[in-house]
């Protein structure tokens, strides 16, 4: 197992993964550690000199003009962990959790927190031990950042709240005290630093971005095979076409597609039919246009998460070389919430124009001579017919899903915080498009295959055929009609795990 040294400056989105899947271990580095020491010390003078420093020696949010006594600080802290863990509903998936550990141990790990290096090395011990906090996933306004959700995270590390370990649900201090591990006494700052900030959203994110990337592949390979059953045409994704209009996500989506689509038989069999060649509809001819317009969203929210994930967004801000301690708004969500929000909207594009190709392969008007929805005996057999159903309610509930959560700032805190992101609900709701979108795309493999099983003796393109080897070696042909729930949920977990990418 490979090792990702926290330095203090930016993580790679692949060792993000790496360690949400387990992959890879994480290690605090030593300059990383001498830059903490320097910040921690100006928050030790700050607290010796009584100074009135927010979140150090005042109270939070509308309690900021409330002082706090040198005794009472570190009691603070405790008392804000606790306070703050507010947050409902069904935990985040395990992945998710491991995530927001190594996000924010990067972020405290840069020496801007002013925490002690024990902190961050706390959560690493819950990494390493895969003890990992129950953070429920309801009851952030991604304004302070994902203060709820990291009030969860942070319960264990001094012995209270529950835990995950290897599936099984436990008080923190048995887990703790399973791995030799002592619960943390908190000083002044680190309860606040382990609240403020947005590796929540930036979690979800970044595991959102890699199954994003995922989808758009599996979305081009679905249209080649949709092309070869529908005897469609490989002229629309011709590189001179997309070379006139560059945007770069349409033309690797040409690329793909013309790439699969190379030395199919099928194709072959009626490319001297002219008419009929530049006659396909927009969801087969335009999909590099729509498929890339998504691939490009993705590229700008790579750009917008790769720089939170090097960016400092605790608050207040610790400048060691200064002395200074300085409150700002680097925790708010924003430019990570219109990121989410594009992302879903992008992604639920996918499913609308793959639901639309596959409503073409079962109509028999439109289908160039297969049956009529697929079925081997139309009549006594329905085929696919109610598949296209499916893919249509999950195109219509991700519409309702696509709405920008950015839009619906809501006052927190007695008006001190007067617009948040809302970041974090923009996320949730984009991981629920993705797994629909994955569906959607699966009923269109499961159409495309039958319908291409439909043109033999016509032989389809290697690249085609290489993907409906794969979707056969999970869902058999559809002989006569059977319960088809299940061959949708296979090829959909084809789709997620990257086997049809």
């Amino acid at each position: 197992m490979n090792s990702v040294v926290l330095d203090g400056g930016a993580i790679a989105r692949a060792d993000v993964i790496a360690v949400a899947q387990r992959q890879t271990s994480v290690t605090l580095g030593d300059v990383a550690r001498q830059r903490m020491l320097a910040a921690r010390a100006v928050v030790e003078e700050a607290v010796t000199g009584d100074d009135v420093v927010y979140g150090v020696t005042t109270g939070f949010g509308a309690l900021a003009s409330t002082h706090i006594g040198q005794d009472e600080v570190d009691e603070l802290q405790h008392r804000l962990v606790r306070s703050h863990a507010a947050a409902v509903g069904e935990p985040l998936a395990d992945e998710i959790v491991r995530a927001m550990l190594v996000l924010r141990a990067r972020t405290l790990s840069q020496g801007h927190s002013g925490v002690r290096p024990v902190v961050v090395e706390r959560l690493l011990h819950l990494l390493e031990h895969d003890i990992l906090p129950v953070v429920p996933s309801h009851g952030s306004v991604g304004a302070s950042g994902d203060l709820a959700q990291f009030a969860h995270l942070a319960l264990p590390l001094i012995g209270e709240g529950l835990v995950s370990v290897h599936g099984e649900i436990e008080p923190a201090t048995t887990a703790l005290a399973d791995a030799g591990v002592e619960p943390l006494t908190l000083a002044a700052k680190e309860g606040l630093s382990l609240l403020n900030g947005t590796e929540g959203m930036l979690a979800i994110g970044i595991i959102a971005l890699n199954q994003a990337e995922t989808l758009v592949a599996a979305a081009d390979g679905a249209c080649a095979l949709s092309v070869e059953a529908l005897l469609g045409s490989s002229i629309p994704f011709q590189a001179r076409i997309h070379d006139l209009r560059p945007h770069p996500g349409q033309s690797e989506s040409a690329r793909r597609i013309r790439s699969l689509l190379a030395g199919s038989g099928i194709v072959e069999s009626h490319a001297a039919d002219f008419d009929h060649a530049v006659q396909d509809a927009y969801s087969l001819r335009c999909a590099p246009q729509v498929h890339g317009a998504v691939r490009d969203v993705i590229g700008y929210a790579t750009a917008v998460f790769d720089r939170e994930a090097g960016a400092v967004v605790d608050n207040p801000i610790v400048f060691a070389d200064s002395g200074d301690v300085v409150s700002g708004g680097n925790f708010h969500g924003q430019p990570l919430a219109f990121a989410l929000d594009f992302l879903a909207i992008a992604v639920a594009e996918l499913g609308s124009i793959s639901e639309r190709r596959t409503d073409r392969l079962l109509d028999p008007s439109r289908s160039s001579g297969l049956t009529p929805f697929l079925a081997s005996k139309p009549g006594v057999d329905s085929g696919y017919m109610l598949s296209q159903y499916t893919a249509a309610a999950l195109v219509a509930e991700n519409r309702i899903l696509a709405h920008p959560a950015s839009v619906d700032s809501i006052p927190t805190s007695g008006l001190q915080e007067d617009h948040v992101s809302m970041g974090f609900g923009a996320a949730t709701k984009l991981l629920r498009v993705l797994k629909s979108v994955s569906q959607v795309l699966a009923v269109e493999f499961m159409c495309a295959a039958q319908g291409v099983d439909q043109r033999a003796p016509l032989r389809p393109a290697a690249g085609t055929a290489a993907l409906h080897a794969t979707i056969r070696s999970r869902v058999p042909r559809l002989d006569h009609d059977r319960p088809i729930g299940g061959d949708i949920v296979a090829i959909a977990e084809q789709i997620r795990n990257g086997d049809l990418a």
